[in-house]
Formats: C-alpha cells, sequence, structure tokens
C-alpha cells in the first residue's frame, strides 16, 4: 500500500467488501465477454456474410479478440476503481496507462487484419488472379500501424519525438552502409511487385536454368520457391531481377519439336505422300493448334534425310503436351510403315556415340 501511495496519493486502504466487488465486476465481465460480447459478434459476422458483405464481415472477425480483449481491460480498471476508490479513467497519474492500452488493443485490430489478408490475399481482390502488390504492401502495412502504433503511444507521455527522429535518421544512414545488399534485395522485391512478373502460384524458370519451381511467397528480401529436387528455396530479389525470368504459368500454348531420319535411298514421292500424310495426322488432331504445323526434310546426312516435325499444342498442361507428342510419334511410326520408307542403318558404335 506505500507504494501505491506513492503512485497514488488518494488511494484508501480496501475493505474485505471491496475485494469482493472487484472481483465480482471481473467475474460479471469476464462472462459477459465470454457468453455475450463474444456470441453479440459472431452473429453480426454472420449476419454481414449473409448480406454478402465479406470485407466488413472479415473485419469484424478479426477485431474480435481486440475489442475483447479491450473490454476486458476496461473492467479490470473499474474493478481497480471500485477497489482502491480512484478514478483510474481520469486521474491524471493513471489516465495515460489506460489510454495507451485502448491504443493499442485498437491498433492492434487493424494489425490482425492486415495479417490476414496477408495469409489470404485473394480475400479482399475481387479478381480470381492475385495481384503481387497486395501481400507486398500488406506487410509495408503491417509495419506502418506497428510504428503508428508506437509513436502514437508515446505522445500520450510527452515522448521527445524529434529528438527519437533525428536520432533514427543519422543511425539509419550510418546502417545503410552496413546493409547494402540487404537494401538491393527489398528494392528489388518493389522492383518485382511494381513490374508484376510473376504471382504467386505461378511456375517460373530462370534463363539458366539453375531456378525453377512455383512461387509459394513473395516478401520484402526474398521469394520463396518450391522447386521440384531441391525443396523450398529462398531466391534473393535482386537475383531475379537481374536476370532474364520466364513465366511458365503465362503460356497459352506449348511447342513440340522431333527429328528423325530416313534412308537416302528412299524414293522422293514417297518421302512427299508420308511427310503430307504425317502433316494431316497432326492437323487432325483434337490438341493441335492449326495454323502452324511444319513437316519438311531440312537436312541430310550421307547416308539419310532429317525431317524436321514441329507443332504446337494449346495447352500449358505438360501431361497433355506429352500425350499428343505421343500420339503423333506412334502415328508417324505406321505412316513410315504404309509407305515402306526405309530407315538407315547404324551399327553398334553409332548409338554408343550418340548415348555420349
Amino acid at each position: 500500500m506505500d507504494t501505491i501511495k506513492w503512485l497514488l496519493p488518494n488511494v484508501t486502504v480496501p475493505t474485505w467488501m471491496d475485494i469482493m466487488i472487484a472481483m465480482a465486476i471481473c467475474l460479471i465481465g469476464w462472462l459477459f465477454q465470454q457468453f455475450v460480447l463474444k456470441k453479440i459478434i459472431t452473429v453480426m459476422v454472420a449476419f454481414l456474410k449473409k448480406r454478402q458483405r465479406n470485407f466488413q464481415a472479415t473485419v469484424l472477425e478479426q477485431f474480435n479478440k481486440a475489442i475483447r480483449y479491450a473490454f476486458m481491460s476496461a473492467v479490470i480498471v473499474l474493478s481497480l476503481t471500485v477497489l482502491l476508490e480512484v478514478r483510474f479513467f481520469t486521474d491524471a497519474a493513471t489516465k495515460n496507462f489506460v489510454l495507451s492500452i485502448m491504443v493499442f488493443f485498437a491498433f492492434k485490430g487493424v494489425y490482425d487484419v492486415l495479417h490476414y489478408y496477408t495469409k489470404q490475399p485473394l480475400a479482399i481482390n475481387s479478381d480470381e488472379e492475385q495481384n503481387v502488390l497486395l501481400p507486398f504492401f500488406l506487410r509495408i502495412g503491417k509495419v506502418l500501424i506497428m510504428i503508428l502504433a508506437m509513436f502514437t503511444i508515446a505522445s500520450f507521455w510527452d515522448f521527445n519525438l524529434n529528438g527519437f527522429l533525428t536520432g533514427i535518421g543519422l543511425t539509419g544512414v550510418a546502417i545503410a552502409f552496413g546493409i547494402r545488399d540487404t537494401l538491393a534485395h527489398v528494392f528489388g522485391g518493389m522492383s518485382v511487385a511494381l513490374d508484376n512478373p510473376f504471382q504467386i502460384g505461378d511456375w517460373v524458370a530462370t534463363e539458366d536454368q539453375k531456378i525453377e519451381g512455383t512461387i509459394e511467397d513473395i516478401n520484402l528480401r526474398s521469394t520463396l520457391i518450391q522447386t521440384g529436387d531441391k525443396g523450398l528455396v529462398y531466391v534473393p530479389n535482386a537475383y531475379l531481377v537481374n536476370r532474364p525470368l520466364y513465366n511458365l504459368s503465362k503460356r497459352e500454348k506449348r511447342k513440340c519439336e522431333q527429328f528423325f531420319y530416313v534412308a537416302l535411298e528412299n524414293e522422293e514421292e514417297k518421302l512427299r505422300s508420308a511427310l503430307s500424310m504425317i502433316h494431316q495426322q497432326i492437323y487432325l488432331h483434337d490438341d493441335t493448334e492449326k495454323d502452324l504445323i511444319h513437316v519438311f526434310i531440312d537436312d541430310f546426312r550421307p547416308d539419310s534425310y532429317r525431317i524436321l516435325v514441329r507443332f504446337f499444342v494449346a495447352t500449358n498442361d505438360t501431361g497433355v503436351l506429352l500425350g499428343a507428342r505421343q500420339d503423333i510419334l506412334f502415328a508417324i511410326r505406321q505412316i513410315l510403315k504404309d509407305y515402306d520408307i526405309v530407315l538407315p542403318k547404324y551399327d553398334e558404335n553409332y548409338w554408343l556415340h550418340n548415348e555420349k
């Protein structure tokens, strides 16, 4: 009590009745927030979702904990007011502390909303495709909310913000020289966000094929890529923006190119007829593009002609591509057999040489 009186001179020694009343207030407040306030928020969220107001429903749902915690903090302060007979809400020694708690929970609710949409950015985006800028700036928003909350609470206590900001500025200049690489990655992340070359879920590959996989996450410093053989790889953003990057998910069609050889002894007419039939079979396939099909002899060797077969499949699915290619290869084999096209003969040394 001597310590409390040093802070609050007007405090009175509580009686057992005051203690029981304070405990009852806390118990009633906890029961109210657990079984009444929580239920009210749940009903309001369900009502908003039923009215197709999903954004408002999500905001209220994410503010749920902050509202209940703020309510319980107010109940505890009220019980202490009754217990010690000091107006904690207006007393000069405690009002800033109580106000700081309320402001903290207000900013905590906003932070929870931003955190939710950072994890599920499609929930706030009306487009089916996710905008990579959204999670990027939501993360920045979370940091700004924390800074704004800190400065707001500090202003209640007459903290010297000008001196603090000046010190931060000078320190920031010194730190910037020591973390140049990290800053390069951060600005690389900003470049990725502004250029929007890919989105979460896209399949990308670098020009040198050293990195290929699915984008799992994009943050300030690095991009998380799920590769087929190495698992999760954290790639610095500066690495991605400084080299060509292919977004394989944006392809609308895939090229299929195949070479095979026929002997020089085949007659020209038979070869032309066989190539025309191969072209026709490719054209008739359900999955092939009809506007660009190449079936020609493009080179010859001392013992054989080289035949180029090139066509496109209207898909980005590798399984569909391989299935169409398999169908065409079987068709080519049958056509060569029907037209009695002679294939070149190679000895064992030829195949060993080519395998190497």
